[in-house]
């Protein structure tokens, strides 16, 4: 599969881009609607914390010296220089308009922080937090050291701004559910600030949702009449281990390590920023990346493409010794990527006709022929996941739940069990695959005319599918000369990445290759990617929402054990996959990475992060 070359941690610790800009800059996703029960528990009673877990106790207990995987010796200095294909605009990720470019969430911090081997938040620009057993509201003690690069302190009245600005000029459906959520943030003095949570909604989540709000400058935005939801290039102080030092628009980006930075000596910051600078170099084309990378232009490589892994390593660094190439274990859930279907356009919302449409796409020929049998088939949404990935026939507890929507959901969901999707023979068209694809189209109405074409009251049935890759080509091609022998009009219309991301936003394309993130642990974000409320989102490329979904993903908000919460991500697993939204294509379930000599890093890498940017360093200082 082919990357975007920077990569992201789990919640964009230090991170960089990953599905899009937004995923990034909401790291937290939002709130469900109203409606989902109040956590148990006595209000009166309150409980003060270093961080917080949804589920179970924190792994790192008050006082820790530095996390498990980093090295808290780790040298300071050097670079990391990295790539990223396509263009950029802006460094406001926040916003709709313009292209984010790389890293341009990276200068700005938050009251918790993530961890790449733990799911819960700690302390990071707050010191410790207090709320009741029922959640109602959670009071954050911030750290009076803590400092925007500019020197400015970072106080309460710049989190309840942030928080606000967020809700006036943010993204819509973000503003939305969180004013619905979250409708008092206090300031009750310089370092301390409060958030109250509405009654009726859901608080799973809420206290990570208000923790991982970034953080800006109060002073900064009143002072130069910025907005969040206009595309820039100038960018407000952040309170983040870096800043961003020079740029040269759709060719480079280069961020300095502040010397000044006000966290450097705290145990979550332990053996983390340990680079100077980190830059990356903007390419059009991957090849070119590529023959930049052997020249020494960029020394830091994450590889996507099984064709380049599998041969292109070949050149005399290489051989020499001074490129070093390394498979590593990467215990993230696969993103759920695929041929998505616009279910905002009638052709595709027949069930029977996506179905016919990715039994055309053969994984088997595609993997042996073009990606040299490295990859695996993806199936599920939350694949690999020992707890949240539908298997078998439903029972107990998960089964429970499905019937709870068993009136709104086909029956076979219930009883089957799951499979694959389908099965393709070693040929690129898979004949039986085809027969059954034209039965299906037939069954909903679209007949072959004379010439094979599929029709429907003179109508023929067309698919247009966008990319803004061209490395892509070799793999949608196959797809779509399947698709024409269906009797489908499929075409490949590639366009330059400025198009592709326009056209992406405003949901003006037939199939794309896009995903959906999903995490280890679920709860308020999936109503934002699943939910009916925010089809439309760019969170949700499919546009794809039900009732029955709505129902389970209120389940899984619901869940007070992590046993619930798993029970209700399987149902959710099992609608959507028989729901057929996308084609799944593949995963590959570890870290291809090349570097030049000079690079060192963990003995171990954590589950949930490759930290490229976070927590390797350089052995030439």
């Amino acid at each position: 599969m082919i990357g975007k070359g920077v990569g992201i941690s789990r919640r964009g610790v230090l991170g960089g881009i990953g599905v899009s800009a937004f995923a990034a800059a909401y790291p937290g996703l939002i709130p469900a609607p109203a409606g989902a029960q109040e956590p148990a528990g006595d209000p009166n009673r309150i409980l003060t914390s270093h961080g917080f877990s949804t589920f179970g106790a924190l792994k790192y207990p008050a006082g820790f010296a530095h996390l498990d995987y980093v090295n808290p010796d780790a040298p300071k200095g050097g670079e990391m220089s990295s790539w990223a294909l396509g263009t950029f605009d802006s460094f406001n990720p926040y916003s709709r308009k313009g292209r984010a470019s790389a890293l341009s969430v990276m200068p700005y911090e938050s009251l918790l922080g993530d961890v790449a081997d733990d799911t819960a938040y700690y302390g990071l620009v707050a010191h410790s937090l207090e709320y009741p057993e029922t959640q109602d509201w959670v009071v954050f003690h911030m750290r009076p050291e803590a400092m925007f690069s500019d020197g400015t302190p970072v106080t309460a009245h710049d989190v309840a701004f942030s928080h606000n600005l967020l809700l006036e000029q943010g993204l819509p459906s973000y503003a939305q559910s969180v004013k619905a959520s979250i409708p008092t943030v206090e300031a009750i003095d310089d370092s301390t600030v409060r958030f109250v949570f509405a009654d009726g909604v859901p608080r799973k989540s809420l206290i990570g949702q208000a923790g991982g709000t970034p953080i800006w400058s109060r002073a900064w935005y009143e002072a130069t009449g910025a907005r969040l939801d206009e595309s820039r290039l100038e960018t407000s102080p952040g309170s983040g281990p870096y800043v961003i030092d020079s740029y040269d628009i759709n060719r480079r980006i280069t961020l300095r390590r502040n010397p000044d930075y006000w966290g450097r000596d705290l145990p979550i910051m332990q053996g983390r920023a340990n680079f100077d600078t980190i830059r990356v170099e903007y390419f059009a084309d991957p090849g070119a990346a590529f023959e930049a990378f052997k020249a020494g232009q960029f020394t830091f490589r994450q590889e996507t493409n099984s064709g380049t892994w599998s041969t292109g390593y070949d050149f005399p660094a290489v051989t020499r010794g001074e490129v070093v190439k390394e498979e590593l274990p990467d215990g993230n859930i696969p993103q759920a990527t695929g041929f998505v279907f616009n279910l905002r356009r009638e052709k595709f919302q027949d069930l029977r006709v996506r179905r016919a449409l990715a039994l055309m796409y053969n994984f088997t020929w595609t993997n042996n022929t073009l990606q040299y049998g490295l990859f695996q088939q993806r199936v599920s949404f939350w694949q690999n996941s020992p707890d949240l990935q539908a298997q078998g026939v439903p029972e107990g507890r998960e089964l429970e739940l499905l019937q709870e929507v068993s009136d709104q959901i086909a029956p076979e969901i219930l009883t089957a069990e799951v499979a694959m999707p389908h099965v393709s023979g070693d040929r690129q068209l898979d004949r039986g695959n085809l027969r059954a694809a034209l039965a299906l189209m037939q069954d909903a109405g679209w007949t072959p005319d004379a010439t094979g074409r599929l029709n429907r009251d003179g109508e023929p049935f067309t698919l247009e599918f966008l990319i803004g890759d061209p490395n892509l080509d070799r793999y949608i091609t196959p797809y779509t000369d399947n698709l024409k022998a269906l009797g489908v009009d499929a075409t490949m219309r590639r366009v330059d990445y400025a198009q592709y991301t326009l056209r992406e936003r405003d949901h003006d394309w037939d199939m794309i290759l896009d995903g959906y993130l999903t995490g280890p642990e679920e709860g308020t974000g999936m109503a934002q990617r699943f939910g009916s409320a925010d089809k439309d989102d760019l969170f949700n490329p499919a546009g794809y929402g039900s009732p029955a979904l709505d129902h389970l993903i209120s389940r899984v908000i619901d869940a007070t054990t992590r046993e619930e919460m798993a029970a209700g991500v399987r149902a959710a697993d099992r609608l959507l996959r028989h729901e057929m939204i996308m084609v799944p294509t593949w995963y590959l379930g570890k870290y291809w990475v090349a570097y030049w000599q000079g690079y060192g890093r963990p003995d171990t890498i954590p589950p949930y992060a490759l930290g490229q940017n976070d927590f390797w360093w350089s052995d030439k200082t």
